[in-house]
């Protein structure tokens, strides 16, 4: 089941297009990133599919439904730092969110949302006494408020020092295991890589890619071997059936295949067979960088 269906939206700002007919689908229970440079429109989308701004053309549907104030009462947002007041504490801080947005119940919502985001026992600090992580992770509890099936998060680890991403980054695969779906724009490679189980690429407003970070990021396979004798290893590789390209890096040779069609094994036994024991095999994913760089030509 899809959790959000967008269908060709576009939006511009006079002249300039920040969307060119955006259309994917996220899948129920998945870390969905949006990823692509500053400039790309990810804010523009998120703040589409949250009824901030008005699509020029296309639609989007939540929950195979028209977008409504109740589909909204499921979906909790952070498209930026909540003005929290430095000299309250994190309950008070969340009564307000809460008598604003109206969602959940009020004293066992908060109490539930400290636990889950990992702040119950500094809940009766004050704002100021907060590390920039744990500021980040109440402003993801008050998008929590009401127990929302999805969270939108635009860029959750923007400003942060190293401590602060990884605890946000965390957080955000603590709250997939319990059953939220999280839909997160971001420019860092890193962090889709590393915290995403499906993404859609934007450039310029264009949708480049869109699917399961696997399918996605891999193209091809690329099977790393090393050998005591390696002239007579790239030797015996040149030949082997279903072989694209044959590459050198860091003392051990690189054999690209298409996607799917790399056989350890069979690698193995090739090369024993032709006198050749390896010291090095392995089956690498080619990291998100480099595929970001192909599909975006940058």
């Amino acid at each position: 089941m899809s959790v959000l269906t967008l269908q060709n939206i576009a939006k511009s700002y006079g002249k300039i297009q920040a969307l060119k007919g955006v259309s994917f689908n996220v899948p129920e229970g998945s870390v969905f990133g949006i990823l692509g440079p500053n400039g790309s429109g990810k804010t523009t989308l998120l703040s589409i599919i949250l009824d901030v701004l008005k699509a020029d053309k296309g639609n989007f549907l939540w929950f195979n439904n028209p977008s409504s104030p109740a589909q909204r009462k499921q979906i909790g947002s952070l498209l930026e730092t909540p003005n929290f007041y430095h000299y309250l504490n994190a309950i008070n801080n969340l009564k307000i969110t809460h008598s604003i947005s109206h969602r959940g119940n009020e004293t066992d919502g908060i109490d539930d949302v400290l636990h889950k985001v990992n702040l119950f026992e500094r809940r009766k600090s004050r704002f100021s006494t907060y590390s920039l992580g744990m500021k980040q992770r109440l402003a993801i509890g008050a998008a929590l408020l009401g127990s929302p099936k999805v969270l939108v998060l635009d860029e959750p680890t923007n400003g942060l020092d190293p401590v602060g991403i990884a605890e946000i980054r965390e957080l955000i695969k603590d709250l997939n295991r319990k059953g939220h779906t999280i839909i997160m724009a971001s420019h860092l490679l890193d962090e889709v890589e590393k915290v995403c189980t499906h993404v859609a690429i934007l450039k310029k407003g264009d949708l480049i890619t869109s699917g399961a970070v696997d399918e996605v990021l891999i193209d091809e396979d690329i099977v790393e071997v090393g050998s005591a004798d390696m002239t007579l290893l790239k030797n015996t590789l040149q030949q082997y059936t279903g072989v694209i390209k044959l590459q050198e890096e860091n003392n051990l040779l690189q054999i690209i295949f298409p996607k799917g069609t790399a056989q350890l094994e069979a690698i193995n036994q090739h090369c024993f067979n032709k006198g050749i024991v390896l010291q090095h095999l392995l089956l690498k994913k080619k990291r998100l960088e480099a595929r970001f760089f192909e599909l975006t030509n940058n």
